[in-house]
């Protein structure tokens, strides 16, 4: 007796262990991490689409599930409602769209007017990108209406560039830097002057790479006398 129990006690060990080794599997329909993580990717990409291609009055959830084949509940209990979607594939798109702080330290170089110039350029061309056209039309068509849309994108794009160039501009462009408020207003002027006044130049004109870095660097002079009259 003693010796069978000994032989059936690994049997039954080396059973029990293969099953709970195929019930820590997913099941045959069960979709691993990496595939639902990809399937909502797809699912907030497709949603911006529809939201920026019919507004978002115009957009269903039915519309969107339908056109990537998901079940409504699985939109519905993940997030709620369709403004919960909005806010999602808003935010998603506006985190992967933004340019790291790393990046613009990486454009600094000994020379300040071209480290300028080289922020300028990564803004500009970021904002021009087909996302960043793509988030400016979504935002002009829904801010108003939703407010709390607005605020977001401030703070994730506005926002963290301002939080640059004032560090920049502490750093770099006085030899004694003035009031914190100054430094705030400086940075401002330079996201409104540089960035934004050469996308609004570049998205009414088709010009060329050299006749943008021409019209940059003046309105960067410009910038500079006036930034250091005001120190």
């Amino acid at each position: 007796m003693g010796s069978m129990r000994s032989q059936v006690k690994p049997e039954k060990a080396a059973a029990r262990s293969s099953g709970a080794l195929r019930g820590s599997r997913p099941g045959p329909g069960r979709p691993s991490r990496e595939q639902s993580e990809r399937r909502n990717q797809e699912l907030l990409d497709r949603a911006l689409d529809l939201f920026l291609e019919r507004g978002f009055e115009g957009t269903t959830i039915e519309a969107i599930v339908d056109s990537v084949g998901m079940a409504r509940r699985t939109v519905y209990s993940r997030y709620g409602d369709k403004l919960g979607l909005f806010k999602a594939a808003l935010e998603r798109a506006v985190d992967d769209w933004v340019v790291p702080d790393e990046h613009l330290r990486a454009a600094e170089c000994e020379d300040f007017e071209e480290t300028l110039l080289g922020v300028a350029r990564l803004m500009v061309d970021n904002v021009r990108s087909p996302s960043g056209i793509r988030l400016a039309r979504i935002a002009n068509a829904e801010v108003f209406r939703m407010p709390e849309i607005g605020a977001y994108l401030w703070e994730r794009t506005a926002r963290v560039a301002l939080a640059y160039l004032t560090d920049l501009f502490h750093r770099r462009l006085w030899r004694e830097p003035p009031s914190q408020a100054t430094i705030n207003d400086t940075a401002m002027a330079f996201l409104i002057l540089i960035v934004e006044g050469s996308f609004q130049m570049t998205a009414w004109e088709r010009i060329t790479r050299d006749e943008f870095d021409r019209q940059v660097e003046y309105r960067i002079q410009l910038f500079l006398r006036g930034a250091g009259a005001m120190a």
